[in-house]
């Protein structure tokens, strides 16, 4: 029986370190929830603040990772929804941003 808990938790514990964000990620989350955070919900979990705003987990690749959404991040992304303000980063913080993304999308929509 104690080999078995041993072995769960370590199955369990190389699962959650899959799951860790690298500085870069962790970076790329704070500024989300900086500036995203007061509508969308920016990690793998929990639900978006205003109820029209998608959880970034759920946006999926096709529908934001095309070649240019780090130039849009750059330029300032913009929405037609009156509540959303433009938003300009830099090259280095557009890069993580995108990178953060693809990490959290939700495994259905992958």
């Amino acid at each position: 029986m104690k080999r078995i808990l041993v072995a769960l938790s370590i199955v369990l514990s190389s699962g959650a370190a899959a799951h860790a964000l690298d500085r870069e990620q962790q970076h790329a989350r704070a500024l989300l929830e900086e500036f995203c955070g007061r509508c969308h919900a920016v990690g793998r979990t929990g639900q978006s603040p205003h109820r029209y705003a998608p959880p970034f987990r759920e946006l999926g690749e096709n529908k934001l990772y095309d070649a240019d959404f780090s130039q849009r991040l750059q330029n300032g992304l913009s929405s037609i929804h009156p509540d959303m303000p433009t938003f300009r980063f830099s090259q280095r913080d557009a890069g993580a941003v995108t990178e953060y993304l693809r990490a959290i999308q939700s495994k259905a929509r992958r």
